[in-house]
C-alpha cells in the first residue's frame, strides 16, 4: 500500500537527513516512526486503564505471591 505525505521543504529535508544519519530509508523511518506512536497512544491508554482499576482496589502483590500463585494453578 502507497501513503502520500505532504510536507514543507524544511521538513522533507529535517526527514531525509535524519534517516541518512541513521542509515534507514525514509520508508522504514516513517513506518517506524508512525507504528511506535501508535504503540505509545496504546501504553498510556492500558496505563490510565490500569490506573482507574488500581484506584477502585488499591491491592497489590509481591512477586513472590505472584509466584506462588502461578505455581498453585
Amino acid at each position: 500500500m502507497t501513503i502520500s505525505v505532504r510536507l514543507s521543504e524544511r521538513d522533507t529535508e529535517l526527514i531525509k537527513a535524519y534517516a541518512e544519519m541513521n542509515n534507514i530509508s525514509l520508508s522504514d523511518l516513517i513506518r517506524n516512526a508512525v507504528l511506535e506512536k501508535i504503540e505509545d497512544e496504546y501504553d498510556l491508554e492500558t496505563y490510565k486503564k490500569a490506573m482507574e482499576d488500581y484506584k477502585k482496589n488499591p491491592k497489590t502483590y509481591t512477586l513472590e505471591d505472584v509466584k506462588i500463585y502461578v505455581r498453585e494453578r
